[in-house]
């Protein structure tokens, strides 16, 4: 079965069978028994994107539906651009879960999902078991020119030139970035000088902005667990000194607000 995905040693397209992908040159790359395809070369050994902690604090709020609002936000905005059979690459989608929001807004879509971490992709594959996942940097993606009829990227690297090659003309682009004060109830017991984030300009090389959606909740998270849980998904895990760690290690309960800038491009 022939497929979006190429050779990452001769560029060459890959076709699929039950067990391996193969180019017609020759090489093959074995499918995992999750089943994703390893198609990163020459990697160092060790873990590569998220850790399993990181996954599982992740894959365990999402579930809980604290971010449910921007996974349907992303997959209205999704669903309503594009036909059926359409082809759809989430880049850095993790353990699939805003992937199979947009599945399920979908009509046969071919759903494919590059990331670098094998943990993550294995998460993905029981998720959404028809899809296609493989191991891949954004900055040099296992995809065909201009196979893509939508991209998405949920707080993943923002590799342009590589999402602007892979998407057809005119196609679709979409990425999500924090409002001005997500999650700032959670700043507020960490720090004892919360700071808003600051907003960049969505003018992005190669791409027309055409719209912009507000994505704006509070969440009550109501037990240790689901607090732990975000804390351990977001980048303050590794910059909060100790005192703020151990205020947030005492609350049995936290609001905050959740806000996020949902940015709708189209290829140039």
């Amino acid at each position: 079965m022939e497929t979006d995905l190429i050779c990452p040693k001769c560029r060459a397209p890959l076709s699929a069978s039950a067990h391996v992908y193969t180019c017609p040159a020759g090489h093959s790359y074995d499918r995992s028994k999750e089943g994703y395809v390893n198609l990163l070369l020459n990697a160092k050994r060790g873990t590569h994107g998220d850790n399993r902690e990181m996954i599982l604090a992740r894959r365990d709020f999402l579930d809980s539906g604290y971010y449910g609002a921007l996974a349907e936000a992303l997959a209205e905005a999704v669903s309503c651009r594009l036909g059926a059979h359409a082809h759809l690459l989430d880049a850095g989608c993790g353990e699939g879960y805003y992937t199979a929001a947009c599945d399920s807004r979908l009509a046969n879509a071919q759903i494919l999902g590059i990331d670098l971490s094998k943990e993550a992709l294995k998460l993905a594959c029981k998720r959404l078991p028809n899809a296609a996942f493989a191991v891949g940097s954004l900055y040099d993606l296992p995809v065909a020119d201009e196979s893509q009829d939508a991209l998405v990227c949920l707080f993943a690297p923002l590799a342009s030139e590589e999402f602007h090659r892979v998407l057809k003309p005119n196609g679709l682009f979409v990425m999500a970035v924090p409002g001005v004060r997500h999650l700032f109830g959670l700043k507020q017991v960490l720090y004892d000088s919360p700071y808003e984030n600051p907003q960049k300009d969505s003018a992005l090389e190669g791409f027309a902005l055409e719209e912009e959606r507000a994505v704006d909740t509070r969440a009550t998270l109501t037990s240790p667990r689901d607090i732990a849980a975000l804390f351990a998904m977001t980048p303050y895990y590794y910059r909060t000194p100790a005192e703020g760690r151990a205020r947030l290690a005492a609350l049995d309960t936290l609001q905050t607000e959740i806000s996020f800038r949902l940015l709708i491009y189209r290829r140039v």
